[in-house]
């Protein structure tokens, strides 16, 4: 019998298994797949570790966003390396700008290239500050629009927030400025794959007394006088527990609810037609020795000047990320650049039956010509990357599906809407009292969004059972 049992492994399961384990509660974290971690995980590829989702965290100084919370986790030990003051370079069209780490110095140096916007950069890094749950009701284009009379100016501040979906009908401005803020506090990389922070959080898991448990399927949840009483996994296991926790898609822990009698059609018929956010195509390189020293910095290169459009469907793609890692072996030569572009769902789906490994060439040649997209544009900030590429790994929204269990591919989860709040941002709590929800699908996307929920979650058990927080 455990206090806490907690399906899914992801950054917010094991986030919520460290915190409730230290607090002295049985905790048990059950992974489907044989690796965990999530998007957290790092797989290896001719000697190299390759990250999954990790590129930089925001706000880890003292004093900043993430920095207490990081710190209860234990996670601020790990190697963190401060990137660049500009952390961020955007090409638009041709032009180049900078994000300056520090609030001021983000006023400051966008204020250069746009003098007659000073006013405004100030009251828009004020607001991403003093954001509230009022402004899930807020349109961020339409806030940006407002702010910023200069359009170019208006792209610019959002061409680092690919970290959401930027879509322009729907983004609230309570996601979009918990993208931005965060970084504009401080960025930071791990010297060393994701795998250390998944690592670090098991560890502490597991030194309280909880475990985790990989190769562990659930199936199906059992109710038991209007309270989840057991999982049961696809080889036959069971598993008891006073509280269960679920880390994966809303939509798939639906699935394993259809004979529990408190969860009304309507709450799963909800979770089931939610849409989801757009999926991510990755090129991810391993780079020639010697060939090109590290940047501490991301790039965000886009060829028309419009990035709200991005997007949409059937839209070849003109915006890409390009992340280097840091080099493990203390030099200042780097052997690895993620390269990442928004995908929907649609530009892949003609192979959705098919499975890992047998996709065909068909597949590896469009998996091919993305690549080759992605390079031309990232070539605008590093001319002759081809050149440089020793070997090239792709992922789409179907490895995302397929490992991840991401239904469609979403790189973010459940796709909040700025005209539905409340039937697109969801509670952490069910119809079922003992049966809650934490990851990035309920209240924000991102290791920052992903986090808050975890402590939300964790908040509800550590408070229903009276323990001192």
């Amino acid at each position: 019998m455990n206090d806490v049992l907690i399906i899914g492994s992801g950054l917010g399961g094991l986030e919520c298994g460290a915190l409730l384990a230290q607090k002295g509660l049985r905790t048990l974290v059950l992974e489907g797949s044989h690796q965990p971690g999530g998007c957290m995980q790092s797989f290896r590829r001719g000697g190299l570790h390759y990250d999954t989702g990790l590129h930089y965290v925001g706000g880890l100084a003292p004093g900043q966003t993430m920095h207490k919370a990081f710190g209860q986790l234990g996670l601020l030990d790990l190697p963190w390396e401060r990137m660049d003051e500009a952390f961020d370079r955007v090409i638009i069209a041709g032009r180049r700008f900078a994000f300056h780490q520090g609030y001021q110095a983000f006023v400051d140096g966008l204020a250069k290239d746009f003098p007659h916007q000073r006013e405004a950069l100030q009251s828009y890094v004020w607001r991403l500050q003093h954001v509230t749950e009022e402004d899930m009701e807020v349109n961020a284009y339409d806030y940006l629009s407002k702010t910023f009379s200069d359009e170019m100016l208006l792209n610019v501040v959002s061409a680092a927030a690919m970290k959401t979906e930027l879509k322009r009908e729907s983004l609230p401005l309570f996601n979009f400025a918990h993208t931005c803020s965060g970084y504009i506090e401080s960025s930071w990389r791990l010297r060393g794959d994701g795998n250390l922070l998944v690592n670090k959080l098991i560890d502490t898991i597991r030194k309280a007394g909880g475990e985790v448990r990989t190769d562990s399927r659930v199936v199906r949840l059992t109710e038991t006088d209007g309270h989840i009483s057991k999982a049961v996994c696809a080889d036959g296991s069971t598993y008891e527990a006073g509280y269960f926790i679920s880390d994966i898609h809303p939509a798939v822990l639906c699935q394993m609810l259809e004979d529990c009698p408190s969860v009304r059609k309507a709450f799963r018929r909800r979770m089931a037609s939610a849409e989801n956010t757009t999926g991510m195509f990755t090129a991810q390189l391993s780079i020639k020795p010697g060939a090109l020293r590290y940047l501490a910095h991301n790039v965000f290169v886009y060829d028309k000047p419009n990035v709200w459009t991005m997007t949409e469907e059937n839209d070849p793609v003109k915006g890409v990320m390009v992340s280097a890692r840091v080099p493990e072996d203390g030099s200042d030569m780097l052997r690895q650049i993620d390269l990442l572009t928004p995908m929907p769902w649609q530009e892949c789906k003609e192979w959705e039956d098919t499975k890992v490994g047998h996709r065909g060439e068909d597949y590896k040649a469009f998996c091919k010509q993305k690549t080759e997209q992605c390079l031309t544009l990232a070539e605008q900030y590093i001319p002759g990357l081809r050149d440089m590429v020793e070997h090239c790994y792709t992922s789409t929204p179907l490895t995302y599906r397929d490992y991840l269990g991401s239904p469609e591919g979403g790189a973010f989860g459940m796709r909040k809407d700025c005209r539905a709040p409340m039937l697109s941002f969801h509670s952490v709590s069910t119809p079922l009292p003992n049966l809650l929800l934490t990851g990035q699908s309920i209240i924000l996307p991102g290791i920052e969004g992903v986090t808050m929920t975890a402590f939300e979650t964790c908040s509800r058990i550590i408070n229903g059972l009276g323990i001192k927080d």
